[in-house]
């Protein structure tokens, strides 16, 4: 059961962040907004939020294929890797005018999943 848990929690992750990258790449300005720092209608921002959605779409490949091709300790290493860039965001958010419940309740609450998933891939 562990072993499921473990590993559908992972590939629910990854999917979830390939979502955000490509919802990054093609609906930049609403993806800004949800992030927690809306982008600035006079500024640049469009080549920063598609550098952020190829990101996380990268993220999300590359652990489902550690997860599908080289196993659930390779994934949990990737995973707390990777748990640097929600607890990061957190930061960003807070200290670029966004709300602390986006902050802690996004990012930081991503952060913490992703730390669980790690723990439970070390597990199996």
């Amino acid at each position: 059961m562990l072993t499921f848990i473990a590993y559908g929690l992972a590939v629910v992750l990854n999917l979830f962040i390939i979502f955000i990258g490509l919802r990054f790449l093609l609906a930049p300005e609403a993806s800004a907004a949800g992030y927690g720092v809306p982008a600035r209608a006079d500024g640049d921002a469009k080549a920063y939020l598609t550098i952020k959605g190829l990101r996380d779409l990268t993220y999300g490949i590359a652990g489902l294929a550690l997860l599908a091709f080289v196993g659930a300790t390779a994934e949990a290493w990737f995973m707390l890797a990777v748990a640097i860039v929600p607890l990061f965001d957190t930061v960003i958010v807070l200290r670029n005018g966004g709300t602390k419940a986006t902050a802690f309740g996004i990012h930081f609450a991503t952060a913490v999943a992703v730390l669980a998933n790690a723990a439970l891939l070390f597990a199996v």
